[in-house]
């Protein structure tokens, strides 16, 4: 089953101090392969520069990679950020190393898709394409 991005923006970043994004990249190289239109932040950006920018290029998602075990805290950061420039309905998932014990938080907070590296890259471009459509 095909899946189409076509016309999304999707921003993927890397909060807090994380220096690995092999990760992210092949996650946003799929999403590009699928006909969305990607932008990565690099690494270590600060939750106010992610939201700042995810407002500025005017993205319909938001794709967080966080592999520091600090995913609560900084998506919270995140989600706040977000709110104070009103562009908490943005779509925000995330992928990482991520505990099925935090997964539940993590929704509360406002993620909409949990990704987790034995995830096929498919099945990440559907959910996502199903989350914006």
């Amino acid at each position: 089953m095909a899946h189409d991005l076509k016309g999304k923006r999707i921003l993927i970043a890397k909060p807090g101090l994380d220096g690995h994004d092999i990760g992210a990249k092949v996650v946003a190289l799929a999403l590009r392969d699928a006909g969305a239109e990607v932008i990565y932040t690099g690494l270590r950006k600060s939750p106010d520069y992610i939201a700042r920018v995810a407002v500025d290029e005017d993205v319909h998602a938001v794709g967080l990679s966080i592999l520091s075990g600090s995913h609560c805290e900084l998506v919270r950061q995140v989600v706040v950020e977000l709110k104070d420039r009103q562009a908490g309905d943005i779509l925000l998932f995330l992928g990482g190393t991520i505990p099925q014990e935090d997964h539940a938080q993590l929704k509360e907070l406002g993620v909409r898709a949990i990704f987790t590296s034995d995830m096929p890259l498919p099945e990440v471009v559907g959910v996502l394409s199903r989350e914006l459509a």
